[in-house]
């Protein structure tokens, strides 16, 4: 049974973290589409906002509540495992993924409402904080009690300083095109 709930849980992750990783890349588009002329600004925000809506509701939100639901199912299998470190902390970045999904939705409700707050670079960096998360919950997962606390964390910094530099490499090439 367990192999089973633990099946699910990995697709629905899949989903869960493209649907985010594709909500703020449409984030990206929508806010650079206010640069653009009238009608132009009109209709891509239009359609935006249609493909951010589908896309929240569709895939990402309920991905997100059958990933609750099956890791919950198998910490209820293996009751054991709330007792140990590696799960507790890879709860707590869990819990960051879920806060960060939510205030994707309100950057989604603020955007249908014409409020923009976040440049595009910005929104990038945004991107980003997902990978971290992501990186942290697999290895968590995968290397459970075997990982170095001292290693990981130096890990996860160096991936965010990374991908830090990345967006801002990508930033410099863009303004020159």
């Amino acid at each position: 049974m367990y192999n089973y709930v633990l099946a699910i849980h990995i697709i629905f992750v899949v989903c869960w973290m493209a649907g985010l990783f594709y909500m703020v890349r449409l984030f990206i588009y929508h806010t650079e589409a206010q640069d653009k002329p009238e009608p132009d600004r009109s209709i891509l925000s239009a359609q935006f906002e249609i493909m951010e809506k589908k896309l929240f509701n569709v895939i990402t939100a309920p991905s997100m509540f059958i990933v609750i639901i099956a890791g919950c199912t198998m910490v209820y299998l293996k009751q054991g495992w709330m007792l140990m470190a590696w799960l507790q902390v890879k709860m707590l970045f869990v819990l960051g993924l879920v806060a960060y999904h939510h205030i994707c939705e309100h950057k989604m409700k603020q955007m249908r409402k014409g409020i923009f707050k976040w440049t595009s670079t910005q929104l990038r960096l945004w991107n980003e904080l997902a990978t971290i998360l992501l990186f942290a919950i697999v290895f968590l997962a995968v290397l459970k009690d075997g990982l170095s606390w001292i290693f990981g964390v130096v890990g996860i910094v160096s991936l965010g300083v990374i991908l830090m530099i990345a967006v801002k490499i990508y930033k410099r090439f863009r303004e020159r095109k």
